[in-house]
C-alpha cells in the first residue's frame, strides 16, 4: 500500500511538472497567451525599467513611453509605474524579481547589461510577462530587443571621420557607460574601420555617460594632454565635445556625434562651420521606448502577434549640410532640430517619429505629458528583423559576415 501510495505521488508530481513545463513553453513562444486580454475595468500593469539614468536621453525615452501611457485608449488600460536601479546589474536584476513578483504583466526596459539580467528575464517569460528592451539589448532569447544597434552607428560614422579627415589624424574616442552592449557594439563598429587606417590615430579614449557635461569635462581633459588633435569620434553627450573646443579656442575639428540639438545647431552655424566644425549626426533614438512600449502593447490587447525577436529601429544620419529647422514642434517637411530658443542644447531631435510616433510633440518627451486630442494610432505591419550581433543581442548565434557593412557612407579615402 505504502508502495503504491508513492507511485501515485510520483505520478502527479510527474503531470503536474509536464503541465508546468507546457505552460512555460507556451508563455515562452507566445507571451500574450499567458497574459491574456483584461476584463472591462482591469489595467495592464507594466513597468518602466530604466537602469543607468541623470541625462536628457534617458529623460526623454522615459517621457515618451509616460505620455503614451497616458494618451487614449491606454491611459484606460494601463497602470505604469516606473523603477530606476542605478548602473549596477545586481540592483536592475533585484528590480526585475520585484516586478514579476507584484504581477508585472509587460516589463519594457533599458537593460545595463546585455547577459547579467537573463536569468531572471527566463524565469519572467516563464510565468507569462512579455519583456521589451529598448536600444540596449539583452541575449536572453524570449525577450523582444528594440534596438538600432545593427544599423551601424560606430562603422558609418566612424568612416564619416575618417572622410573629413582624409584617412589620417590624431582622434579621440569619447564613449558611453562601461559594460553596456551600446557602448561596446559602437566601439567595436569604429574600431573596426579606424584598424584600417594606419594614418588614423587614437590619442584618447574615455567614458563620457552620454552626458553633456561630463563629455565636456573628459574631453577638456583629452585635450589638455593633446591640443593638436584632428577630430573627435563621439556617441552622446557629443555637444559637450564641440563645448570642450569652443573653450580651448582657436580652431575647431570635424566631430561625429549623436542626435542633440544642440550639436545639430553647431553643425548648421556658418561661423562654426568657418572655424573648422563639420561631421555628420546619427545616434541612437529615444524614440525607439515608444515604438516598444507601443508593440507591447499590441501583443497583449490582441492586435498583434509576435514572438519574441531582435526588432531593427532605423539609424538617423543628418550630415552638417542637411540640417533643417523646424517651424513646429514635431517633425515635419522634413526638418530634424529645432530652435535654441525652444528645447535646451542636450535635448535630442530624434525622440519623435511621425510614422511610428505620430501621437507626440517635443512637450511629450520634455514633461511627459500627453498631446491634447491625441489617440494612439496603430503601427505598421511590418517589423524589421535586426541583425545577429554575439554576446549583444543573442547567445548562441553567429554574426553575420558583413556585421560591419557601411549603409550610409562610403570612403572615400583608401585605407
Amino acid at each position: 500500500m505504502h508502495a503504491r501510495n508513492s507511485l501515485f505521488r510520483t505520478l502527479r508530481a510527474t503531470a503536474a511538472a509536464v503541465a508546468l513545463t507546457a505552460a512555460a513553453a507556451l508563455a515562452l513562444a507566445h507571451p500574450a497567451a499567458a497574459a491574456g486580454k483584461k476584463e472591462d475595468g482591469q489595467k495592464y500593469k507594466i513597468y518602466l525599467s530604466l537602469s543607468y539614468s541623470g541625462n536628457a536621453w534617458q529623460s526623454e525615452a522615459a517621457n515618451i513611453v509616460k505620455a503614451l501611457a497616458a494618451t487614449p485608449p491606454y491611459k484606460d488600460n494601463v497602470e505604469l509605474i516606473e523603477v530606476i536601479s542605478g548602473a549596477d546589474p545586481q540592483a536592475q536584476i533585484s528590480a526585475y524579481e520585484s516586478m514579476i513578483d507584484d504581477g508585472a504583466d509587460g516589463i519594457i526596459s533599458f537593460p545595463i547589461s546585455s547577459t547579467a539580467l537573463n536569468r531572471t528575464i527566463r524565469r519572467g517569460c516563464e510565468e507569462g510577462v512579455l519583456f521589451f528592451m529598448y536600444d540596449a539589448t539583452v541575449t536572453e532569447d524570449c525577450a523582444y530587443n528594440v534596438s538600432y544597434l545593427s544599423s551601424g552607428f560606430g562603422e558609418n560614422s566612424a568612416q564619416a571621420l575618417v572622410n573629413e579627415l582624409g584617412g589620417k589624424g590624431k582622434i579621440f574616442l569619447s564613449r558611453g557607460v562601461p559594460g553596456n552592449s551600446v557602448d561596446q557594439r559602437h566601439t567595436d563598429g569604429a574600431k573596426h574601420i579606424f584598424a584600417q587606417y594606419p594614418g588614423i590615430e587614437v590619442v584618447s579614449e574615455y567614458y563620457s555617460y552620454w552626458d553633456d557635461r561630463t563629455t565636456q569635462q573628459e574631453t577638456a581633459k583629452a585635450l589638455a594632454a593633446h591640443p593638436d588633435v584632428d577630430g573627435i569620434w563621439a556617441q552622446a553627450g557629443e555637444y559637450g565635445a564641440v563645448q570642450a573646443l569652443l573653450d580651448k579656442g582657436g580652431k575647431l575639428v570635424p566631430v561625429t556625434g549623436e542626435n542633440s540639438n544642440g550639436f545639430r545647431l553647431a553643425l548648421a552655424d556658418p561661423e562654426m562651420k568657418a572655424k573648422g566644425l563639420t561631421g555628420v549626426s546619427a545616434g541612437s533614438p529615444p524614440a525607439q521606448s515608444g515604438y516598444a512600449f507601443k508593440l507591447m502593447m499590441e501583443i497583449l490587447t490582441g492586435k498583434r502577434e509576435l514572438k519574441p525577436m531582435n526588432i531593427e529601429y532605423p539609424l538617423p544620419w543628418v550630415p552638417a549640410d542637411q540640417v533643417k529647422v523646424c517651424a513646429g514642434d514635431k517633425f515635419e517637411n522634413g526638418c530634424n532640430a529645432f530652435p535654441k530658443d525652444r528645447v535646451p542644447s542636450s535635448f535630442v531631435t530624434e525622440v519623435l517619429n511621425p510614422v511610428l510616433l505620430p501621437e507626440l510633440t517635443i512637450d511629450s518627451a520634455l514633461n511627459g505629458t500627453p498631446v491634447a486630442g491625441a489617440t494612439i494610432q496603430p503601427l505598421p505591419a511590418d517589423v524589421p528583423r535586426a541583425g545577429n550581433v554575439p554576446g549583444i543581442n543573442c547567445g548562441d548565434c553567429e554574426a553575420p559576415a558583413d556585421l560591419y557593412k557601411l549603409t550610409k557612407v562610403q570612403p572615400t579615402v583608401k585605407p
